[in-house]
């Protein structure tokens, strides 16, 4: 049996390949082809496997090795740190050290993504930062109006909705001194361009919503859109590799920090460690979910009565991944304990 440690990069990897006993076979610097790492394996016929931390173009790797029938593991880099943590870090050395530790058995592993859910989540990904970009072009909007003489605020002032179709039209015909005009005809340009391609991810997202019925379970639960349901089914992946909804909560990072000293223990704010995009979806969905749920309405409400709201905040984001773990386990949809007038 050969052990393989890589050190990825975004064009190049170290490789350090192991024999049982530790032995460095080979050694060296490749690019990231599937024909440059295959000529770099080629006569270690014995069974072979592969660990590459985990990383935006570590799956790269993945899918060539996988190709090649190397058995690959996804370590989890923070963990991989904690274990081998060295003062001095080459790309030589970090190899050797994954080597090692798959050899030893001891490679703490992140979940492994298919393809299927990797292209998903680059979907969902982009939709995220076009909303984003969006929202800061609208307050790049809203600055440079706020700079505006009296007459013109007070044009602005008539609009409740200053992005709707007539509010940007309103914004179009505004009199402003020819830079500002020139200034604000550029950001309504890009916030057009910006509408234009969220409209299409948006049916992006709806293709993947009808193909995924995890997602189609999670929108029943009060709160999840369609964009939300889809993220979390995305994001979970696959149910049953989480024991319980506390594996889900840390997994996702929604569970108070703990200090301990002596016989005291004290829990401070959420640890935010874990998948930061299902903990976005969790605590996003919490506001419209007490609004349209009388029973997750009266859990905030008790929470919040004895803890603050922040705090509140976060152990309802607890419960909505508690039922959608319960949801998906047992391929149910929501009931509601009741719904609001």
């Amino acid at each position: 049996m050969y052990y393989m440690g890589i050190d990825n990069h975004k064009q190049r990897s170290h490789l350090t390949i192991m024999e049982e006993d530790g032995a460095i076979v080979k050694a060296g610097s490749v690019f990231n082809y599937r024909s440059d790492i295959e000529q770099f394996i080629r006569g270690l016929e014995t069974e072979m496997k592969a660990v590459v931390e985990a990383g935006y173009s570590s799956y790269i790797l993945v899918d060539i090795l996988d190709g090649l029938g190397v058995d690959v593991k996804v370590a989890h880099p923070q963990q991989v740190k904690a274990i081998a943590k060295a003062k001095i870090k080459t790309d030589k050395r970090d190899s050797r050290i994954l080597a090692d530790l798959l050899r030893a058995n001891l490679i703490p592993e992140a979940h492994k993504r298919s393809l299927e859910t990797r292209r998903a989540q680059r979907v969902l990904r982009q939709r995220a930062f076009f909303v984003a970009a969006m929202t800061r072009v609208k307050n790049r909007i809203r600055a440079l109006l706020a700079q505006q003489p009296e007459d013109i605020q007070k044009e602005i002032g008539l609009e409740k909705e200053l992005f709707s179709q007539k509010g940007i039209e309103r914004l179009q015909g505004l009199k402003m001194a020819c830079v500002d005009k020139a200034l604000l005809e550029g950001l309504l340009k890009l916030w057009e361009e910006l509408s234009a391609l969220i409209k299409t991810s948006d049916k992006m997202v709806e293709e993947l919503f009808q193909k995924m019925k995890e997602a189609q379970r999670i929108y029943t639960v009060p709160g999840f859109g369609k964009f939300f349901s889809v993220l979390v089914a995305t994001e979970i992946d696959d149910i049953l590799r989480f024991e319980s909804a506390s594996k889900l909560h840390s997994y996702a990072g929604v569970i108070p920090s703990t200090h301990s000293s002596g016989q005291r223990i004290y829990q401070g704010k959420m640890t935010r460690e874990g998948n930061r995009w299902l903990r976005w979806a969790a605590v996003e969905a919490v506001w419209p979910a007490i609004r349209h749920d009388q029973g997750l309405q009266l859990f905030y409400l008790k929470y919040a009565s004895r803890k603050k709201a922040n705090a509140a905040k976060v152990a309802t984001a607890r419960r909505l991944l508690t039922i959608i773990y319960k949801l998906l386990k047992e391929e149910r949809n929501y009931v509601p304990f009741h719904k609001t007038q």
